[in-house]
C-alpha cells in the first residue's frame, strides 16, 4: 500500500532551495483581474470536494496566497487538460494550473513559472491486483492495459519506460480526463494508470482499499504554472513562489494537503 512515507519521499524537493523574498519586495499588480484555468481532476492539487461540492486543493490555496501577495483579483475557470495549454497559449486565460510538468517541448507554446513542486510517477492499480507487481512485470504481462491522457507525462512514461516505445501501442487506452482513466481502472477496463505521488495519494486515500500503488518511482517531474508567451505575470508569480517557499507557507500547505487531509472525510 502507498504509505505517507512513500508520498513524502516522492515529494523530495517539493520545497526547493528558498530565496530571500518578503512581502515588501513583491510587485503590486494593482488589483487587476487574473484569470486562472484548471481541470479540477488532480487531488489533492485541485479537485471538487465530494462532500461540499466545492473546488479545493493545494494549488487553490497556493494561488489564493499568490493573489494576495501580488494584489490581484483571482478568477478561476475550468477546461479539459487537452485544451488547456493551447488555450493559455492563445491568451484565453492568464495562467494554467493542473500539476503541469515543465517540459522543453511545452516551452515552445507557453512560458512556465519556476517549479513550485516536484513529484514522481507511480503505478496505480486495483487493490486486489496480483498479476504484476511493478513496471517490469506489467510490461511482460501481454494482456495488461494502461489508461492515459494523450500528450501527458504518464502517456509518454507508459510508452517509453514500460512498453515498447510505440505511441500507437494497442495496450494504451486513451481518455479525455485523468478522472476518466481512474474510473476505467476501477471498472476493470484498464489495469493500471500512471500518476505522480500527489494524485496517487488522493485516490488511494479515498478508495477504501479499492486502489493501491505498486512498484517504485518511474521518473521525477517538476510542476509549474503556465502563461502565454511573454506574459508580464511570469516574473511577479516567480517572486511570489520564492517568497512562499522562504517563509514556510508551502511547508504548511504540504502538511495540510499531503499529511492531514483525508479525501472524503
Amino acid at each position: 500500500m502507498f504509505s505517507r512515507r512513500t508520498i513524502l519521499a516522492g515529494l523530495t524537493g517539493l520545497v526547493l532551495a528558498p530565496l530571500s523574498a518578503s512581502a515588501a519586495d513583491l510587485p503590486d499588480l494593482g488589483g487587476r483581474t487574473v484569470v486562472v484555468v484548471t481541470e479540477n481532476a488532480y487531488p489533492p492539487l485541485q479537485f471538487v470536494d465530494p462532500k461540499s461540492g466545492k473546488a479545493i486543493g493545494w494549488e487553490y490555496d497556493a494561488m489564493d496566497e499568490i493573489a494576495k501577495r501580488l494584489n490581484f483579483k483571482l478568477e478561476i475557470q475550468n477546461t479539459s487538460w487537452d485544451a488547456m495549454i493551447q488555450a493559455v497559449s492563445d491568451g484565453q486565460y492568464d495562467i494554467g494550473m493542473t500539476g503541469i510538468t515543465i517540459k522543453d517541448e511545452r516551452k515552445t507554446q507557453v512560458d512556465f513559472s519556476d517549479p513550485y513542486m516536484r513529484s514522481q510517477q507511480f503505478m496505480l492499480v486495483r487493490g486486489d491486483e496480483s498479476r504484476f507487481t511493478d513496471a517490469k512485470t506489467f510490461g511482460a504481462f501481454a494482456d495488461g492495459l494502461v489508461g492515459a491522457q494523450p500528450g501527458t507525462s504518464p502517456f509518454y512514461t507508459a510508452v517509453y519506460e514500460i512498453l515498447d516505445g510505440n505511441e500507437q501501442n494497442a495496450r494504451i487506452k486513451l481518455f479525455e480526463t485523468f478522472g476518466a482513466t481512474v474510473q476505467a481502472l476501477k471498472a476493470g477496463d484498464v489495469d493500471t494508470v500512471l500518476t505522480d505521488s500527489v494524485a496517487a495519494k488522493g485516490y488511494v486515500d479515498s478508495s477504501n482499499g479499492a486502489l493501491e500503488v505498486i512498484g517504485g518511482p518511474l521518473g521525477t517531474e517538476d510542476f509549474g504554472f503556465i502563461f502565454k508567451k511573454g506574459s508580464d505575470l511570469v516574473a511577479p508569480v516567480n517572486a511570489a513562489i520564492a517568497a512562499l517557499k522562504a517563509d514556510g507557507t508551502f511547508d504548511k500547505l504540504n502538511q495540510k494537503w499531503f499529511v492531514d487531509y483525508k479525501m472524503g472525510e
